[in-house]
């Protein structure tokens, strides 16, 4: 028997499934491209009483999505609106701003398949979602293998750095490598694996 669908996704599990950083999906929020949502206690505001799963102003909260330098732990939600509402209600009185961590917020999982339809995020390999890799890293590994199989290892490691550039140039559509730095991080640990390092 099949379990029911997710209901939600934490915002990191959002940003495994997106192959994105937290700060990239409150800034899509904060301006309307997807719903953070929280879970909350009854609020009442005028007669109207508010209580569940509510949309956040990310607005209230962005410095807890900082790009640069330490982010907040938590922050204070100062307005919230039923997902079926147009309009924010201001929670007026400071004692009774929410606060929240980046644990107590999420994305249902609606919204996640709708922003996946919107933006045609395809599944990879692993159940990840994202664009493609610039660069054919598997298909390297492969060359790697094979030029090992035929010929065996390369006498030195700039020597199988400048192959594996030769490679990637002769195999991209537009004649496109990697620099030598970030093809020689992706091969490191094999070349010392070889040599006994």
């Amino acid at each position: 028997m099949a379990l029911p669908p997710r209901v939600y996704f934490t915002l990191i599990e959002a940003a495994v499934r997106w192959n994105c950083t937290t700060a990239d999906i409150a800034a899509w929020a904060s301006v309307g491209r997807l719903h953070i949502v929280t879970a909350i206690a009854p609020v009442t505001h005028g007669l109207q009483t508010v209580a569940g799963y509510v949309v956040v102003s990310v607005t209230d909260i962005l410095h807890m999505f900082r790009r640069t330098g330490a982010s907040h732990s938590s922050g204070l939600v100062k307005r919230v609106r039923p997902a079926d509402q147009q309009d924010w209600i201001l929670i007026d009185d400071p004692a009774k701003h929410i606060p929240v961590t980046i644990d107590d917020l999420f994305i249902m999982a609606e919204d996640v398949q709708r922003f996946e339809a919107d933006w045609e995020l395809d599944r990879r390999q692993g159940g990840y979602i994202g664009s493609a890799p610039r660069y054919d890293w598997d298909g390297m590994y492969v060359a790697m293998m094979k030029r090992m199989n035929e010929l065996g290892p390369p006498e030195t490691q700039a020597e199988w750095v400048g192959e594996m550039q030769e490679w990637f140039i002769a195999n991209s559509d537009e004649g496109d490598a990697p620099d030598e730095r970030t093809i020689r991080r992706r091969i490191t640990p094999v070349w010392r694996a070889l040599r006994g390092t």
